[in-house]
Order: structure tokens, then C-alpha cells, then sequence
């Protein structure tokens, strides 16, 4: 699958339906286990908090944290040694969702909005300019 993406970039529609594939069942596990969940928006110029929290209907004034898409992976697709069929077969899940967003999205960013129960939004443009990406939640207490 990541070389056809990689080779075959995609923007609307097609896009989000490779994205909404690829978060098929997959899991986000904290506190609170929550599925991924593919995330499309409006056009934009550029990606920042404000537009995030606009496009996700949430509140001007919401707190809201930018990290790197490399930070929110980084946990999810790490193989440890203890892992077995099920969390080596999620681990692989969520590189493949990553390159998949890496090889079809610009200025790819993650948004964590509110406190305690969290929603993360990653998110990039896709050629055409359409915010996409993926969302999820969280509880963190």
C-alpha cells in the first residue's frame, strides 16, 4: 500500500477515502481507548490554531498545543520487545497511516485541543489545499 501512495499522490475525495481505509479499526490507546478517525475540512492557505479550532468547530478560545507529527507517531509505530502479533500488526497500522499522510499532505501539524479529555487532530493540505488528516481523543488525567 505505502508505494502506491507514495508514487500516486491524491488529493479530495480519493484521499480521504485511502485515509478513512487506513483508520479502519485502529485504535488510539490511552486512558480512554478511541478509534482514529479520518478528518477533512475546508480549504485553507496555510494550517495554524486558529484555523484548526475554526475547522473543528471547537471555541476561538480553546487551549489548544502544536507538536510534530513525528512526536504523536513516534509512540504509536515504536516496536517494543514484548510485543506480539496484535501490537506489532497496530505498530505497522499506524506507520503505514503515517507515510500515508507524509506522502499526500503539506505542512503536516498536530493539534491537541482541550484539557483532560483531548482531542488530537493531525492534519496537512492536500494539493488542492483541503485541511485532511486524522483525529482522535484522549483522556488525560
Amino acid at each position: 500500500m505505502q508505494n502506491y501512495f507514495a508514487k500516486n499522490i491524491k488529493s479530495g475525495p480519493a484521499l480521504f477515502d485511502a485515509i478513512e481505509r487506513a483508520c479502519e479499526g485502529l485504535i488510539y490507546i490511552s486512558e480512554t481507548d478511541s478509534p482514529m478517525l479520518p478528518f477533512a475540512g475546508e480549504w485553507a492557505s496555510s494550517i495554524n490554531a486558529r484555523i484548526i479550532l475554526q475547522q473543528a468547530g471547537r471555541e476561538a478560545n480553546a487551549p489548544v498545543e502544536e507538536g510534530s507529527l513525528e512526536m504523536f507517531f513516534g509512540r504509536l509505530t515504536a516496536i517494543k520487545d514484548w510485543f506480539r502479533g496484535p501490537e506489532q500488526e497496530r505498530a505497522a497500522r499506524f506507520a503505514e497511516l503515517q507515510k500515508l499522510l507524509e506522502g499526500n499532505l503539506n505542512g503536516l501539524r498536530v493539534f491537541r485541543i482541550g484539557k483532560v479529555q483531548v482531542e488530537i487532530i493531525a492534519v496537512g493540505l492536500d494539493r488542492e489545499g483541503i485541511v485532511m488528516g486524522v483525529k482522535t481523543n484522549v483522556v488525560e488525567t
